[in-house]
């Protein structure tokens, strides 16, 4: 083949690239860091669907330990969700380094390297999608198990970046008392009645030491669920519906939470608003309104 002939078929395959990314109105694109100093490999994928005009957040999801979840970026109702709120999704594929232990995910440190990374990958993709605000736009942040960890560390590397995130089941991290700008960040800790009890103490504790000090956090332990999505994905769904209204105003500009809200018992359920003496013995999750306190409900009922 002519050096002339693999430059034609470059630019086709290059123009082909072109339509696929921007196939039908809607944006998808890819983007990757390599060998960072605390993985081995921080890809991502970005969806904006057509008819969004200027971004106002970004949903990231992150999969499990090691997984690959950029097709999380094609599920129909995290299209419709983001669609509704005019946010983009960004999907991403996280590899660790080989070590002894691999059940250990340094990826999770975010401040180590793979916070950075996701940024940096942003800001290319902004260029490269015609969205400038894609790099200053604040995050909510959805995963399960390794990515629960992750999204737990970024909220307290960048809290000013994150409207919300979920931890979900997961069991390795490496910032215990967060501060207090974390703490005002709406966070949400799953845990399953039958996962394993490390990982379960590991949450509860990181959001009791927490709660403690006022994090505005949600704690929920599915009954008869292990280590598995069970009703997280859906409850998340409805709740990221109810909470980025609350936290976005109409420029993407991020909004703090009202002190008026709704504590719930763990133990119990019961619920009492906030400023009213209560008898509560048990720790409380921080629910935002009535809406909130019904989703947080459905977790264990």
């Amino acid at each position: 083949m002519t050096k002339r002939k693999i430059t034609q078929n470059f630019i086709i395959f290059s123009l082909l690239l072109l339509n696929f990314s921007f196939a039908n109105g809607q944006t998808i694109l890819e983007d990757s860091v390599m060998n960072g100093n605390n993985f081995q490999k921080a890809a991502f994928r970005l969806w904006i669907g057509k008819d969004i005009q200027r971004v106002r957040g970004v949903i990231v999801m992150v999969p499990g330990s090691n997984g690959n979840g950029r097709d999380m970026v094609y599920q129909p109702e995290w299209q419709a969700l983001a669609n509704k709120h005019n946010m983009a999704i960004l999907a991403a594929d996280i590899k660790d380094k080989r070590s002894p232990n691999m059940a250990i995910e340094q990826y999770a440190d975010v401040k180590n390297g793979t916070g950075q990374a996701m940024l940096d990958v942003l800001s290319r993709l902004a260029t490269k999608s015609g969205h400038p605000e894609l790099n200053t736009v604040p995050f909510a942040l959805w995963g399960m198990s390794a990515g629960g960890e992750f999204n737990y560390e970024f909220a307290c590397w960048k809290p000013e970046r994150v409207i919300t995130f979920i931890v979900n089941k997961g069991g390795v991290y490496y910032t215990a008392l967060a501060s207090e700008a974390t703490r005002a960040v709406p966070g949400v800790f799953l845990t399953g009645e039958i996962d394993n009890p490390y990982r379960n103490n590991i949450v509860k504790g990181i959001y009791s030491v927490n709660r403690r000090f006022g994090a505005k956090w949600i704690f929920a332990e599915e009954p008869g669920q292990g280590h598995e999505f069970a009703k997280s994905e859906a409850f998340t769904l409805k709740y990221f519906d109810e909470i980025i209204p609350i936290r976005l105003d109409e420029n993407g500009n991020l909004k703090p939470l009202s002190e008026k809200a709704f504590l719930g018992e763990i133990g119990t359920g019961k619920v009492a608003a906030t400023g009213f003496n209560n008898s509560f013995t048990d720790i409380t999750s921080w629910l935002p309104n009535t809406v909130i306190v019904d989703l947080w409900k459905t977790l264990f009922q």
